[in-house]
């Protein structure tokens, strides 16, 4: 018998991924806490209180730990508990396969270093088609905290760096979950590229906006937005990830002007830290 507990957070995108597999996004304290208790006896079985979860996710990101031996030889019961609304670019999907092969690892594979356990969690991520490029740029800030700046076709970390801690994201949730035509973030892959490079020098603000222009006007939310958060004081506005959630990053004292922009609009806001904290696990 033994039971570990892992604890990671969530992420917004400053720059899409998707055009160029090149990304880069920043920590937020939202969070997924994955326990793992396991006793003789085979299977696996996961409780959550949340409905959308893929346990095909997290099934595979299991196997991607343990051996086939193991598995035939210890049953696995997963806990999940997450803050991160899932569906909406928040990176739910990188936090809870991290979090989930970083708990397995602390009971089975204790020696296995950061890159491969985040590799675990992307790998599961393109095999049970919850991500196209298994969104290595989401996995190292669910997992580093801070800014990361990636390219996910090589799975290697650009740059990272912490964040201010007097930022806050103001993150709206719409009612509506339509999403846009993802392959028509391509057209505009030039664009994403550019804004790669100014994240990759540091410039994470105008990388962002950059970003928040283009896949709004891509992905079925009004540009107007973004240009209008921006005006309220944030320092960078974007949807984040592929939507529909839209993030701004400002300072806490203009939480209020942020939400006023939001308020016009149906759906719901939540606000969150920004975080530079590194993943955590330990046996209970």
């Amino acid at each position: 018998m033994a039971k570990a507990k892992a604890t990671v957070h969530g992420a917004i995108s400053l720059v899409n991924a998707i055009a160029t597999q090149k990304g880069a996004t920043l920590g937020i304290e939202l969070q997924v806490d994955a326990t793992i208790e396991t006793s003789s006896g085979k299977g696996i079985s996961i409780q959550s209180e949340n409905k959308n979860l893929s346990s095909r996710l997290i099934n595979k990101t299991i196997e991607k730990i343990l051996s086939k031996k193991e598995l035939e030889e210890n049953k696995i019961e997963i806990t999940l508990n997450s803050e991160i609304p899932t569906g909406y670019g928040l990176k739910s999907s990188s936090a809870i396969s991290s979090a989930v092969a970083l708990a397995c690892s602390k009971i089975f594979r204790p020696k296995l270093t950061d890159k491969q356990i985040l590799l675990a969690g992307v790998e599961a991520s393109i095999e049970s088609k919850v991500s196209i490029t298994g969104a290595y740029d989401d996995a190292c800030s669910c997992y580093y905290g801070g800014f990361n700046v990636t390219d996910n076709f090589k799975k290697n970390r650009i740059s990272s760096e912490k964040a201010p801690t007097n930022l806050i994201a103001v993150i709206f949730i719409p009612k509506n979950r339509k999403r846009g035509n993802l392959k028509n973030l391509k057209i505009l892959s030039t664009v994403f590229e550019n804004a790669w490079e100014l994240a990759k020098k540091g410039d994470y603000w105008n990388a962002m906006n950059m970003n928040g222009l283009a896949t709004a006007a891509t992905l079925n939310s009004d540009p107007k937005i973004i240009i209008n958060l921006l005006e309220k004081g944030a320092y960078g506005a974007s949807v984040s990830g592929n939507g529909p959630s839209i993030a701004a990053v400002t300072k806490k004292e203009n939480e209020s002007n942020i939400r006023k922009v939001f308020s016009t609009l149906e759906g719901n806001v939540i606000v969150s830290k920004i975080n530079n904290k590194k993943a955590e696990v330990y046996e209970l």
